[in-house]
């Protein structure tokens, strides 16, 4: 009996030096089995997580975080994933509780407005209607302009207002069609409220205008396509609503056209401004319904809708604002911003990734044929890089020219490979083979990180700390921080888990009494089970 339980002992022996020094790093399952590994890196600078976005395999996006104690407008940048940020922002409101979308430059994005204006100085604004006649204004520009079909039920209404302020957000899920990047976002808007711009109030020129420098006038690209004829003339529109006081008592804009700008921070649904308590919530008024998958709560859905580069690459059409618009000023003084032609791709400007516009040029200049970059578009959801070209017809799909219809080069920057899609309408579906990227010009090649910059973590409890690591170059697994609740795993062959593993191999061949046929035995039952 007694030789039993001192078997039983040395077992139980083993099993707590097993549990405290494990061969192996613990199981930590995903979101969901389909989803790809997780990510949840935080960086000091928005650079740094840009940079980090793009040579990142899944996809990722941008986020701006503020942190109570800091100092005023410091903000950490995190990278993740939609899911990921969804499951965490509601785990820890508080540590996320300020919380931004950047919008990166040149992505293709949703129509957005920011609206506010001082209560005590428009104690007669009608805030609910004047937000009820500019999404009807803009539905109706809209169709007039691009011939897009939209209504309020399109159109998520987001709400922080307080006593002093009243604050809304407008996001536009439009069927089917999204704007080129926020500067062509901010030229239309600046383009359709142009009427009441230039009734004679002095705040409204440049300082609000959002299309103040050289780098954000961006991308000239294809014209509107809804002929002059069925435009109404814009001096027509009474948009006298629009008009509000600022806090000085001067004119100024129910509008915001100062968040047009590359690289924006919008701030999210269910976040507040540091020092405030009034996070984006749904507006009573709204009218908007999203459209949920299996699994995704309607909470969820919401802020999926939310988020301004949230958009898939399939069957969106592409808006952009025309070059040319008759009696327009605003379109004339974009004309003469125009960098010089060095920079020009076709008449058209190059993308954030010139070395990419290049490669794309070799492959459509050949065997004396000249084609062209007629423009790009770059889907920030997918991190693709969409070139449409002019002048170059091959399709691998029929193996010969197109007469009449051009090709697209797709780059997928994940990936780090490019493919050819067609306009033709017998190779509608068709998509050629993948094609890797030459490694000179691949992101992940390109990217280095500041080797001084502190780190961020954020561990299990949701606090948000600078990392005491040493400032020398991590690896990029390594380089700013683990998800919540996940303890980084050392570097394979640290003398520490080879001291365990060996201790742990000891203990178990000195134990004499475990025979070599109990121990197959004990595995053919695992193996049956």
């Amino acid at each position: 009996m007694k030789k039993w339980e001192d078997r039983v002992k040395k077992v139980e022996q083993l099993a707590q030096s097993f549990q405290k020094n494990p061969l192996a790093t613990s199981y930590k399952p995903r979101l969901w089995p389909c989803q790809p590994s997780s990510v949840w890196k935080l960086f000091p600078r928005q650079i740094m997580a840009i940079n980090h976005a793009k040579s990142c395999k899944e996809a990722v996006h941008v986020f701006a975080l503020e942190k109570e104690k800091a100092l005023l407008g410091q903000r950490m940048y995190l990278v993740t994933s939609y899911s990921e940020l969804w499951h965490y922002y509601r785990t820890y409101p508080e540590s996320l509780m300020h919380c931004y979308e950047v919008i990166p430059e040149g992505a293709v994005c949703k129509l957005y407005f920011d609206l506010e204006f001082h209560k005590p100085s428009n104690f007669d604004a009608d805030g609910k209607r004047m937000v009820s006649l500019l999404i009807q204004f803009v539905c109706a520009k809209l169709k007039e302009t691009y011939g897009v079909v939209c209504s309020v039920q399109d159109v998520l209404n987001l709400d922080s207002s307080t006593e002093d302020k009243f604050s809304r957000h407008l996001i536009f899920n439009l069927p089917n069609a999204a704007f080129k990047d926020n500067i062509h976002i901010g030229r239309f808007i600046h383009h359709i409220l142009e009427p009441i711009q230039t009734k004679g109030c002095k705040t409204l020129g440049p300082k609000n205008s959002g299309l103040q420098t050289d780098d954000q006038l961006m991308h000239l690209t294809q014209t509107c396509e809804v002929p002059q004829t069925k435009k109404r003339k814009l001096e027509d529109e009474d948009l006298s609503f629009l008009l509000v006081k600022n806090k000085d008592g001067e004119d100024c804009l129910f509008v915001d056209l100062g968040v047009y700008t590359k690289n924006r921070n919008f701030r999210l649904y269910k976040s507040s401004k540091m020092g405030k308590n009034a996070a984006f919530t749904v507006a009573d008024d709204n009218e908007f319904t999203p459209k949920t998958e299996k699994g995704v709560s309607v909470e969820e859905g919401i802020f999926l809708a939310s988020l301004v580069c949230n958009i898939s690459f399939t069957g969106q059409r592409i808006l952009t604002v025309s070059q040319e618009t008759n009696n327009n000023k605003t379109a004339r003084s974009l004309q003469g911003s125009v960098p010089d032609k060095a920079c020009l791709l076709s008449g058209y400007l190059s993308s954030p990734h010139q070395e990419l516009d290049q490669f794309v040029l070799t492959l459509v200049q050949k065997d004396g044929i000249q084609g062209t970059i007629r423009r790009w578009s770059y889907f920030a959801s997918e991190q693709l890089l969409v070139f449409d070209i002019a002048n170059y017809r091959w399709c691998e799909n029929v193996a010969r020219f197109h007469k009449s219809n051009n090709i697209l080069i797709v780059v997928d920057l994940k990936e780090e490979v490019w493919y050819q899609k067609c306009h033709d309408p017998d190779c509608r579906n068709f998509r050629s083979s993948s094609y890797p990227l030459p490694r000179e010009i691949c992101l992940s090649y390109l990217m280095e990180l500041d080797e001084e910059d502190q780190m961020y973590l954020m561990d299990d409890s949701g606090n948000i700390e600078l990392s005491r690591a040493p400032t020398k170059r991590l690896s990029q697994s390594q380089s700013a921080s683990v998800l919540p609740g996940e303890t980084p795993a050392d570097n394979w062959g640290n003398s520490q888990d080879d001291r365990d593993y060996l201790e742990s191999l000891d203990a178990f061949e000195q134990n004499k009494e475990l025979s070599d046929q109990l121990l197959l035995k004990c595995m053919d039952d695992y193996d049956s089970q």
